[in-house]
């Protein structure tokens, strides 16, 4: 038994309310320059729906993630080093740009400096990569809420397969369509297929935390990597010609505080903490014939961080004592493991996935409500649950490969938390057969209870820091940002890009923006001159052309 650390995110989707938050945070902190305007290392889709790139779930297209072969051998689904070699110069297996979507500003130049006429002038959409005017016909964001839907939601490829297995089971008549968000960041897998199909050799899995890193001056720009990730988590930089993905935001992570995403999510549903695996079963579970069986293989992984066999192994291999008590107090190893709420995304692509969801239930408690049932009472709840709103079969699609056994257990479990702690909120005598009859006790259910709803800081985000013995392991090789132009490679400026200018421009670096937000001394006029992003503007100083100039008459 080789025990290993391994970083890992819950994501609660009944507490998420689709604000892009997350993604936007991301956005400024990882990707808001030039090369990268189209990528995303956080987004959050409107399921059902496309997703981004559209229709990525499409491993029968897009060729990602691992098979077994007819030996019951692991094998990369888009083909091994031969394969790969033969299509070196020319992987058609990947999305490309139209898939994303082609990122786009407007011409604000023209609405804001247009003389005085009798028509109203107009800011037209200018492409980010070309400069020149452009249609908008699909972004990263295309489904929200159900935008178009009724015409495309057919088109979800679990829909699709859905739809096969029973044509009358997923309809999206307004009174029948569903919906629930779900954020998606690189899973940081324990058996990455990206790690695998990279010729170069520059996707690594840092051995201290599991964090999956491109290192960018190994990285050759062969873009396997995109084939291999079911998910496609990793982006191409056309400015800099290399791989890019999510980071986990490991410089936060390594200093003890979770990542922007994390930070800043509205609804309080991600959490952060250590799982501790054996290394040495990974290929072994990824193996598993049946995909059903994948999931319980996953946790089986999973190790107990109070076992004392555990214990002596992890502290022949290393790892210190204080992660080891921060993998004891783990938020995501309770809801993964103890509690077993929280589902991997999509385990039949034998990636061993390491960001978890908890499914959403909120659906079934409207509809109850709306039938004019008590609808927190738990048995309205556990006889809804088959009839939920949300298929179960769609929810086994996207968490257990189909086991729809497995989401119908997690649901009564939630449905029970609901309606035995609504008993204890009304004042009644706490009702033990609830917990009892989803296999649980009344103390597990409540701290279960503590953890998915009213947890504090410290409880959602258990993250031990980095040791000072551990620095040369962790320098930043793997950094995203580093090549020219990136931040921290030009000089400083007091708003970054202008906004409304076609063409892509590298926005401010990190240096910058800390000027702006520590100084208490206003930018000079001649800083100032020229547009502002108001998006970036921290308040100091009036830039000329923001406010109408006062004459004297004004004055007087």
């Amino acid at each position: 038994m080789k025990v290993m650390a391994q970083m890992g995110m819950v994501m609660n989707l009944d507490k998420c309310i689709g604000c892009h938050t997350c993604s936007v945070t991301c956005k400024q902190a990882w990707t808001n320059r030039a090369g990268v305007e189209y990528v995303w290392f956080n987004n959050v889709e409107t399921r059902p729906g496309q997703g981004y790139p559209r229709r990525h779930e499409d491993q029968e297209k897009w060729k990602g993630g691992w098979e077994l072969n007819k030996k019951g051998r692991l094998v990369l689904k888009a083909g091994g080093r031969f394969k790969k070699l033969m299509t070196i110069f020319a992987s058609p297996v990947q999305p490309e740009l139209k898939d994303y979507y082609e990122p786009w500003t407007y011409d604000y130049e023209t609405l804001v400096n247009a003389p005085l006429g009798d028509d109203f002038p107009v800011a037209r959409p200018k492409s980010l990569i070309t400069g020149k005017d452009t249609k908008i016909t699909w972004s990263a964001n295309w489904d929200d809420n159900l935008g178009g839907t009724t015409e495309l939601g057919h088109l979800d490829p679990i829909v699709e397969k859905v739809r096969r297995e029973s044509e009358d089971k997923i309809k999206f008549e307004f009174e029948q369509t569903f919906m629930f968000y779900l954020p998606r960041i690189c899973e940081h897998c324990l058996n990455p297929s990206c790690v695998a199909s990279c010729p170069s050799g520059a996707i690594y899995k840092r051995e201290e935390d599991g964090i999956v890193l491109v290192d960018q001056d190994r990285c050759r720009g062969w873009r396997q990597c995109i084939t291999g990730c079911p998910y496609k988590k990793i982006y191409f930089n056309h400015k800099s010609g290399k791989a890019e993905k999510c980071t986990f935001c490991y410089p936060r992570i390594e200093q003890g505080l979770p990542t922007v995403c994390s930070e800043t999510c509205v609804g309080r549903l991600r959490y952060l903490g250590l799982f501790l695996y054996d290394a040495d079963g990974v290929t072994e579970a990824a193996s598993t014939l049946d995909d059903k069986d994948l999931y319980e293989a996953q946790l089986d992984l999973l190790l107990d961080p109070n076992d004392p066999a555990v214990i002596r192994a992890a502290r022949e291999q290393g790892i210190a004592d204080d992660w080891m008590d921060a993998a004891r107090r783990s938020p995501v190893y309770a809801l993964a493991k103890t509690y077993r709420v929280a589902l991997p995304l999509h385990p039949e692509y034998r990636t061993m996935p390491m960001v978890w969801y908890v499914p959403p239930l909120s659906p079934i408690v409207d509809l109850l409500s709306e039938q004019g049932h008590d609808a927190e009472d738990h048995g309205n709840l556990f006889g809804a649950i088959d009839a939920l709103r949300i298929p179960v079969e769609y929810l086994a699609e996207m968490f257990t490969a189909g086991d729809t056994e497995v989401i119908s257990d997690v649901l009564r479990k939630l449905a029970a938390m609901r309606a035995y702690m609504r008993g204890i909120t009304l004042g009644r005598e706490p009702d033990e057969s609830i917990p009892a009859s989803v296999g649980m006790t009344e103390e597990s259910m409540y701290a279960m209870y503590r953890l998915m709803a009213i947890a504090k800081y410290e409880d959602r985000y258990v993250i031990p820091k980095a040791h000072m013995e551990q620095a040369h392991d962790l320098e930043e090789l793997g950094c995203s940002l580093d090549f020219e132009d990136g931040p921290g490679m030009y000089e400083s400026g007091p708003f970054g890009e202008a906004s409304g200018r076609p063409a892509p421009v590298a926005v401010e670096t990190f240096q910058a923006l800390k000027q702006r937000q520590t100084s208490d001394v206003p930018a000079s006029e001649e800083a100032l001159r020229g547009r502002v992003n108001l998006l970036n503007w921290d308040g100091n100083g009036a830039p000329p052309g923001m406010f109408p100039e006062r004459s004297p008459e004004d004055d007087s």
